[in-house]
C-alpha cells in the first residue's frame, strides 16, 4: 500500500509541475519500500525462441502475460506452461514443473513442441472417428464412394501420425488429423546469463523474419539497449550504429546519415507510416520522434528500403512505440523513466502505459524534457575557423549559445484486438522550442499533431492469408522566431497510407504485396521562405517475394509509383518562384536478394537493386535565403528522376554468445543530385545550385560480440567499424560531408544484477573534402555506464549512471553543417531510472 501511495504521489507531482526531475526521489522511494516488502520472492524469465515470441505463460494454470517474460514468484515448486496458437484446431505447448529458489533469479528457456490439438480440435477428432465408426457399420452403396483426404495444417508437424484417408460418402465434414503430445524439452541457463533474444524484424520483411535470416542489413535497438543509447535526437541515438552518423545540427536537431547519406535518401517512418515533418528539408529541422517513448528502431539498409518509398536509397529508419496495440493486453503494465544530467543539464522523463481486458487494449504515453546550452569542451568554433574569423567575431567557450530546449509530448491508443486481426487508432501531439544554434538570436517552436489508424486481419482465404491496413495523417507546424517575432513559417499537412497483403505460398514462393498513398500540402511563409507552396501527391504499389531451396533463400521486389509535385507559383508577397507549374514522375524500383546458410552458425547475403528516386520539391523549385546552411539555394525544375544502381554483400558469424558480421556495399548514381556551389553570392551568401552529377558511393560495415570471460561473471568484447567513400565521377572530387572512417570497442560485463560498459569509439581526420569544405580533425570518446537491476513483486528496476566523453575531448562531426561552430557535447553525467511493471 504504501508503494502506490508514493507512486501516486510521483505522477502527481509530475502532473502539476511538469518537470519529471521530481519523479527520481519518489521513485527511489518506491522502490526502497518495494524491495523491503518482497525481499524474500524470487525472480522468474521465461523466454523463447524468436518465431514463438508472443506465446501465452501460464504460471499454476493463472495467465501472467506473452513470452519474453519476467515476473516475480513465490519460492517452491511451480508448474509453467507456454502455448501458443498454431490455428483454429491447433496448438504448441511447453509444460514444465519447476522449483524456484528464495530470492534467486531463474531462467527458463521454452521450446514450444510439435502442434497438437486443442479443445476444439479433439472434439472435432472425436466426432471425425465416430463418423468413420458408423461408416464402417453401415452396408456398401452402390457407386464408387468419394474420399475426402484429411487436410494437413500449414504448418510443420513434427510428429504426426499417417491416417489414411476416410471414406465417406459425399458430402463429408473434413476434421483435423490426430498428432502425437509434443516432446517437451527444456533448458535452464546459468543464474547470472543474459537472456539474448534475437529479434522478429517487421520493417526489412513484411512476413517477419529473424535477424539473422534476413537478406537486407538491419540493425535493431530496444529495451536496455536502446535506453542506454538514448540521447536528445533521433541521429545521435543511432549514431554508433555501423554505418549510420548524424547530421548533428547541435544538440536539438538531427537525423541519421545512412552510408552517407542524409536528407530525402533516409527515410524515417513511424510505425511502418511516414512522419511527414520537414527535417529533411533543412539540418535545423528536428524530427518529431522523442526516443523517450520509442519501444524499438529499426534500421534497414539496401534493397528492402523500397518497400516503404523509392526515396529511401540510404536507408529506413523505423521507430515503433504500440501506440495503436496490436495484440491483447491483459491487466495493466508500463514503464516509468526519469532522467537528470549530462552535458545540456537535462530534466526529462517519460511514462508509458498500458492496459486491457483481453478485447480492448488501451495505450498512454508522456514525455518531457528540458536542458540548458550544452557544455562544450573548449571554443565553439574551431582553430581552422577562428583563424579564418575577424577581430571582431565573438569568440564564445564553454558552452554552445542558443542550445537550449524544451518538448513536451502525448498520446493515447485504442486498439479491438480479436483472434483474427485488430483495429485501433491513436493520436499525439508533440510540441518543442529550442535554439537553431546557427543564429545566438533564433529559436524553433514546432508542433506537431498526428492521428494515426491501423488494423490488421488474418486467416483470410486460400490466397490472401492476411491484410495490414495504416493511415497516418500529419498536421505539422513550425515557427523560426527572430528576438522574439516570427520571421518564417513551414506547415506541412498531409496523409500517408499503406496496405499490405500476404499471400498463400504459390509453388516456392511466399510473399507480400500492396499498395501505398500519399499526399501533402507545405507551405512556407515568411522573410526566409525560400519555396513556394508545394503539393506532392504519390501512389505507389509494390511487391515482395521469397522462395526456399535447399540452403539458399532468394528473394525479390518491385515499385513501381507515380509521383506529382505541384509549385502554386509566386504568391501576392512574393515574385521569386515564377508561374505555378507541376512535374509528373514515373519511377520503378527493383532488387533481387540471396541468403545462402553454409551452417546454423554461418551464412552469406547479397543484394542487387536499381533505384529511382523523384527529385524533391526543394531541389525543384528552392529559390532563396536558406540561413542554417548558410546558402543562396537555387532548384532546378528540368530535373529529372535520380537513378542508382547498387549491390552489397554481408557474412554473418554466431556461435553461442559470439556473432559477427561484415558487409560491403558499392551504389552508383547516374545522377546524383547535389548542391553545387557556383561560385557567385546572392544576397550576401553563396549561391548553391541543385544539379545532377555522376556519383560513387562504397564502404564497409563491420561488427562483432564476443564472450571473453564467463567464470564470475560474463565479460563480453565488442568491435565495430565503418568506412565511405563517395566522389563525383565527373570531376573524381570528393563530395561534402561525408563520414571519416570510425572505429570502435568496448567491454560489456554483467554480474547477476549488476552490469557495466566502457566503449571507446575513434573517428579518423577526414581530409578529403569537397570545394571551399574545410578538412576535420578525428578524435575519441571514451564513454561509460553501470546498470544495477532491482527486482520486486511487481516492478523491475534499473537504476543506472551515464558518462558521456568522459576526458571532455573535442571533437566535431564531419558530416555537420555546423562542424566548424558548434562541437559535440563535452563530459557529461547523466543518472536515470527505468521502472517496468
Amino acid at each position: 500500500m504504501f508503494m502506490h501511495v508514493i507512486f501516486g504521489a510521483a505522477f502527481f507531482t509530475y502532473a502539476a509541475t511538469k518537470k519529471p526531475v521530481y519523479l527520481i526521489p519518489l521513485l527511489f522511494l518506491a522502490f526502497i519500500a518495494s524491495v523491503k516488502a518482497h525481499a524474500a520472492d524470487s525472480m522468474l524469465s521465461v523466454t523463447c525462441k524468436d518465431e514463438d515470441m508472443g506465446a501465452e505463460v501460464f504460471i499454476n494454470d493463472k495467465f501472467k502475460g506473452k513470452c519474453p517474460l519476467d515476473l516475480t514468484v513465490p519460492a517452491g515448486k511451480l508448474k509453467l506452461k507456454v502455448q501458443k496458437k498454431v490455428d483454429t484446431f491447433s496448438i504448441r505447448v511447453f509444460e514444465q514443473e519447476i522449483r524456484v529458489g528464495q530470492g534467486v533469479d531463474k531462467n527458463v528457456k521454452v521450446l514450444l513442441g510439435a502442434a497438437q490439438l486443442n479443445a476444439k480440435g479433439k472434439q472435432l477428432q472425436a466426432r471425425r472417428l465416430s463418423l468413420e465408426q458408423a461408416e464402417l457399420k453401415k452396408p456398401e452403396k452402390e457407386g464408387t464412394p468419394e474420399t475426402v483426404a484429411t487436410p494437413v495444417p500449414n504448418f510443420a508437424m513434427t510428429h504426426p501420425v499417417a491416417l489414411p484417408p476416410v471414406v465417406v460418402a459425399a458430402p463429408a465434414i473434413i476434421i483435423p488429423p490426430v498428432m502425437l503430445s509434443p516432446q517437451i524439452v527444456g533448458t535452464e541457463q546459468a543464474e547470472n546469463e543474459p537472456i539474448l533474444l534475437p529479434p522478429i524484424v517487421v520493417t526489412a520483411n513484411p512476413l517477419g523474419s529473424a535477424l539473422f535470416d534476413l537478406v537486407s542489413p538491419v540493425s535493431v535497438l530496444s529495451g536496455k539497449e536502446l535506453s542506454f543509447r538514448q540521447e536528445s535526437t533521433l541521429g545521435e541515438t543511432l549514431s554508433k550504429l555501423p554505418g549510420v552518423s548524424s547530421t548533428y545540427f547541435g544538440p536539438n536537431a538531427s537525423r541519421p546519415v545512412i552510408r552517407g547519406l542524409d536528407g530525402d535518401r533516409v527515410r524515417i517512418m513511424q510505425n511502418g507510416v511516414g512522419m511527414l515533418d520537414v527535417s529533411a528539408l533543412s539540418p535545423d529541422h528536428a524530427t518529431t520522434v522523442d526516443p523517450l517513448v520509442v519501444d524499438r528502431i529499426e534500421v534497414v539498409r539496401g534493397p528492402a528500403t523500397l518497400m516503404y518509398g523509392g526515396s529511401a536509397v540510404g536507408g529506413v529508419v523505423n521507430s515503433l512505440d504500440n501506440r495503436i496495440p496490436q495484440s491483447p493486453i491483459e491487466g495493466f503494465t508500463g514503464r516509468v523513466e526519469p532522467r537528470i544530467g549530462g552535458a545540456a543539464n537535462e530534466r526529462s522523463g517519460a511514462a508509458v502505459l498500458e492496459a486491457g481486458n483481453g478485447l480492448v487494449a488501451l495505450h498512454a504515453d508522456i514525455a518531457s524534457r528540458r536542458t540548458d546550452d550544452l557544455k562544450i569542451p573548449g571554443f565553439a568554433r574551431s582553430d581552422r575557423q577562428r583563424t579564418l574569423d575577424g577581430p571582431a567575431v565573438e569568440q564564445p567557450r564553454g558552452r554552445l549559445i542558443n542550445s537550449s530546449s524544451n518538448s513536451d509530448s502525448g498520446a493515447v491508443g485504442a486498439s479491438l484486438t480479436l483472434d483474427k486481426g485488430y483495429l485501433g487508432l491513436s493520436y499525439s501531439d508533440y510540441k518543442a522550442n529550442y535554439g537553431t544554434v546557427a543564429e545566438p538570436d533564433v529559436r524553433v517552436d514546432m508542433n506537431s499533431k498526428r492521428l494515426g489508424v491501423a488494423g490488421e486481419m488474418r486467416e483470410l482465404g486460400t490466397f490472401v492469408q492476411s491484410v495490414k491496413f495504416k493511415y497516418g495523417y500529419t498536421d505539422y507546424l513550425h515557427n523560426e522566431v527572430e528576438n522574439g517575432v516570427i520571421a518564417t513559417t513551414f506547415k506541412n499537412k498531409g496523409y500517408e497510407t499503406r496496405i499490405d497483403a500476404t499471400h498463400a505460398k504459390l509453388g516456392p514462393f511466399t510473399g507480400a504485396f500492396g499498395v501505398q498513398l500519399s499526399n501533402t500540402d507545405f507551405a512556407a511563409l515568411g522573410t526566409e521562405a525560400f519555396l513556394p507552396k508545394v503539393n506532392t501527391d504519390a501512389k505507389a504499389l509494390f511487391i515482395y517475394e521469397e522462395a526456399v531451396f535447399g540452403d539458399v533463400k532468394f528473394t525479390a521486389g518491385g515499385r513501381n509509383e507515380h509521383t506529382t509535385v505541384e509549385s502554386a507559383g509566386d504568391s501576392p508577397t512574393t515574385t521569386r518562384f515564377g508561374a505555378a507549374q507541376a512535374r509528373k514522375f514515373s519511377a520503378n524500383s527493383g532488387a533481387l536478394g540471396a541468403l545462402y546458410t553454409f551452417d546454423q552458425n554461418v551464412s552469406l547475403a547479397a543484394n542487387l537493386s536499381h533505384t529511382e528516386r523523384v527529385p524533391t520539391y526543394a531541389e525543384l523549385f528552392a529559390n532563396g535565403r536558406h540561413v542554417a546552411t548558410g546558402q543562396f539555394e537555387v532548384g532546378d525544375t528540368t530535373l529529372s528522376k535520380e537513378k542508382s544502381n547498387g549491390a552489397d554483400v554481408q557474412l554473418r558469424w554466431r556461435s553461442g554468445p559470439h556473432s559477427a558480421s561484415i558487409s560491403g556495399f558499392y551504389t552508383r548514381f547516374q545522377n546524383y543530385i547535389t548542391l553545387i556551389k557556383s561560385g557567385q553570392e546572392q544576397e550576401e551568401l553563396t549561391e548553391a545550385l541543385f544539379r545532377a552529377v555522376k556519383a560513387e558511393f562504397y564502404g564497409f560495415e563491420t561488427e562483432g560480440k564476443f564472450r571473453i570471460y564467463e567464470k564470475k561473471g560474463n565479460l563480453d568484447l565488442n568491435l565495430r567499424g565503418d568506412y565511405v567513400r563517395a566522389k563525383n565521377s565527373d570531376t573524381g572530387e570528393p563530395l561534402p560531408r561525408i563520414t571519416p572512417m570510425r572505429l570502435g570497442g568496448g567491454l560489456d560485463y554483467q554480474l547477476g544484477k549488476f552490469s557495466a560498459r566502457l566503449d571507446i569509439s575513434h573517428s579518423f581526420k577526414q581530409d578529403r573534402v569537397a570545394a571551399n569544405e574545410l578538412p576535420t580533425s578525428g578524435y575519441t570518446l571514451t564513454n561509460t555506464t553501470l546498470n544495477y537491476r532491482f527486482k520486486t513483486q511487481a516492478v523491475n528496476w534499473d537504476a543506472y549512471i551515464k558518462g558521456n566523453n568522459i576526458f571532455n575531448q573535442e571533437a566535431r562531426a564531419h558530416t555537420s553543417f555546423l562542424k566548424e561552430i558548434a562541437p559535440l557535447p563535452g563530459r557529461g553525467f547523466l543518472m536515470g531510472v527505468r521502472a517496468n511493471f
